[in-house]
This record gives C-alpha cells, structure tokens and sequence, in this order.
C-alpha cells in the first residue's frame, strides 16, 4: 500500500485506557472486548499486544482478567524489535477486509467478476474503476463479502489505489468532530466515533487492502450513493469532514434499515445489510461488532 502513517500519540492518548509511551499499564478485560479491541484501542497490532502478554494471537481474553498495555519499548522488545504501532496500511490489528482482492499477472475485470458471482460493471461501480480499461496489477478491489477466487499466485507487493473519490488526504479528526456530526444527523455520536477509531483511527489517510478510504474507511461506490440518496448537497471527496459525514449519513441509514438494532447495524457497516440478513454474521463480523461495542464506552456510550 502506497499510504504508510503512523497512528499519532495523540490521537491514541484520547482514548481513556491508551498507554503512556514509558510504561505499561494494567487494563481489566471488559464485556465485549477481544484481544484485537483492545490492541486497536491503544495504537498496537494484535501481535504486539499478545507478543508483551505471552499469549498467541488467537487468543481469547477472559472478562475480568488482567491485559499488560505495554509501552512501545517493551512491545517492540516483545517482538524482537519489529514493528508495533497500527498503520494506515496494516488490517492486523483488526479483522481483515471483507472481500480484499488485488490484481494478479493475467487478471481482467471481467474474469474477477465472474469468479466472484458479481456483474462486471458492479464490481466497476463499486470500486471506482473504468470498465473500458485494463486493469494495473496491484489494483486493490472490493467484491462482495465472502467471495473466494481461488489463485496460485501471490498478491503483488506494490499496489495501486483506483482513482476515484473519496480521496484520502493527510488529515485527521478528533472524536468532538465525529460527535458534532453525528449528533446533528441523529447518529448516536459513541457510535460513530467507535466505529471512526475502528476503521481508520480517525485517519483521513487510510485506504484499506479493500479500496475503502478516510477516516470511516468509505467505498467508491458507496460515496457515490451516498451522494446520490442522502445527502443534502455534494460533499467534498477531499475533505476528512465530509468523509465523516459520509459515514454518519451511512449509518443513519443502516439505523433506520435494521429499526435502531446496533448491532445489527454494527454489523452492515463492515459485512452489508443484504450479506447479514441473508448469511448473517461472518466470524470476523462478530469479532467487529465486538470490538466497535467496546470501544463505544470509551466515546461516551
């Protein structure tokens, strides 16, 4: 991925149980959290945390029990000196994205459509790409949630980001803003905000290994809808703000889909609404439902 920033100290200090950079601190498991929630909740992959606890990364964090948040020091150390902190670009410290696919050697939209069961001009609409051009190696695309395509070869190292809105830019939020706007959408504003932090770490910048960008990880697609279907005037592609506002209207929406059933809606934002009601929660939905709940009482809810 061409978009490499790391999350900000500052954007992790806001968050009521983020560690000091020189110590560890003790944090008590609470409802809902996984060993991932509470890796994203402090700015560490999955592996940092589990590496400077002992436990594997699969592991499953008991209610009530003890987590060591340590400083970077003491995680880079627990894992030999790699690297710790969550990147823009990096989805290990949460469940991967449904449906990531990158060009391979041979690769024509057509021919990853029909493996995936998707129309070809579905795919194209969705990920912002011209169907009457070849496609780059290294292109990263959202299909459909689930879709296996089969492949021998590897995912090429350098990717290629579509060029289509929403455009990430280097700029982030803070939670008040995400607040401010769910509130005047009617969105439960700890809603938001947890899922802003889940995605991106409020980080306009981030565009994921499944083409969603800024800071609530928006599809080309879905923007375009958005546009299209709920919002009152044209919103900005290169502003964090309106990406923000993207991701509100979008839950607003999910809200009123699924009669108010967080969860549920928790669930839409990251698998679809029709891919739920149809084949309900995948394994890692839960797993982001999980996360996004505990991460709502940190942001007031």
């Amino acid at each position: 991925m061409t978009i490499k920033r790391l999350l900000l100290a500052s954007a992790i200090g806001a968050l009521a149980v983020a560690a000091p950079a020189n110590a560890a601190v003790i944090h008590t498991v609470q409802p809902g959290e996984t060993l991932w929630s509470i890796a994203a909740a402090n700015g560490f992959t999955t592996r940092a945390l589990a590496a400077a606890n002992g436990l594997s990364e699969d592991s499953q964090v008991v209610l009530g029990t003890p987590i060591k948040i340590p400083s970077v020091a003491e995680a880079a150390a627990a894992l030999g000196g790699a690297p710790v902190a969550s990147t823009a670009s990096s989805s290990s410290s949460g469940a991967p994205p449904a449906g990531a696919y990158t060009v391979r050697p041979g690769d024509t939209l057509s021919s990853i459509a029909a493996r995936s069961g998707m129309p070809m001009i579905a795919v194209a609409n969705m990920n912002g790409v011209d169907p009457s051009r070849p496609l780059l190696i290294g292109t990263v695309l959202k299909l459909p949630t689930g879709a296996s395509i089969p492949t021998s070869t590897p995912a090429p190292s350098n990717t290629v980001v579509p060029n289509a809105p929403p455009y990430p830019t280097p700029e982030r939020v803070s939670s008040s803003t995400i607040s401010e706007i769910a509130a005047a959408n009617g969105v439960p504003a700890s809603l938001a905000s947890a899922i802003g932090w889940q995605e991106s770490g409020f980080n306009n910048d981030m565009v994921s290994p499944a083409n969603a960008r800024g800071v609530m990880q928006i599809l080309p697609g879905t923007w375009s809808w958005i546009n299209s279907n709920l919002a009152p005037v044209p919103l900005n592609a290169s502003s964090a703000s309106d990406n923000v506002h993207a991701g509100v209207l979008y839950l607003g929406q999910l809200l009123k889909d699924t009669g108010g059933n967080i969860p549920e809606t928790i669930a839409a934002y990251y698998q679809g609404l029709d891919s739920v009601r149809k084949q309900g929660m995948l394994p890692a939905t839960q797993e982001y439902v999980n996360s996004v709940m505990a991460l709502r009482s940190r942001f007031g809810g």
